[in-house]
């Protein structure tokens, strides 16, 4: 698949590194590979529920969705296309650490998805309700892991709608 699908990005999901206040306790260096191997198992071994945090990104990407069908000519498409962007890298970012990689996967595609589209036209956002759609349902179903061969197809089915838009074009 590819990046961007074949598209110049016309903006960047920003990502903004909060200031680490335990490393300016700590100070800089290497962590012993016993620290790491003790990070990487508590992330393995995670067992939060991840369907109230992203349900709430889902409910924000809902509302950027709703604030692009009310658009009028005097608001910013930018801002609009933001709104949107800000809960898909949330829930790329988070999907994953929860053991929702199927969630990841369909977030990172919609990202660039709206890195690239010029504006938050109707049939962008028939596409970025189908990736909502998606997700909702992956997180409802409590669908972890990649989905196999059902989540590969149901991914391909949104890339192959984005390429679609792109070829319309």
């Amino acid at each position: 698949m590819d990046l961007h699908f074949q598209q110049v990005p016309r903006r960047k999901a920003e990502f903004i590194t909060p200031p680490n206040i335990l490393k300016e306790k700590v100070g800089s260096g290497g962590l012993s590979e016993e620290i790491l191997d003790l990070a990487q198992k508590l992330l393995e071994e995670n067992t939060q529920d991840f369907v109230p945090l992203g349900s709430m990104y889902l409910d924000a990407l809902m509302n950027g969705i709703d604030m692009a069908k009310g658009i009028t000519p005097s608001e910013d498409p930018e801002a609009i296309i933001a709104s949107m962007l800000y809960p898909a890298m949330q829930l790329k970012a988070n999907g994953a650490m929860f053991h929702y990689q199927l969630i990841t996967n369909i977030a990172e595609k919609l990202v660039q998805f709206l890195e690239v589209i010029p504006d938050p036209d109707i049939e962008a956002m028939e596409i970025i309700l189908a990736f909502h759609t998606t997700m909702n349902a992956v997180l409802r179903g409590q669908i972890k892991g990649d989905g196999g061969d059902n989540g590969a197809k149901l991914l391909s089915a949104l890339v192959n709608a984005c390429q679609r838009y792109f070829d319309q074009s």
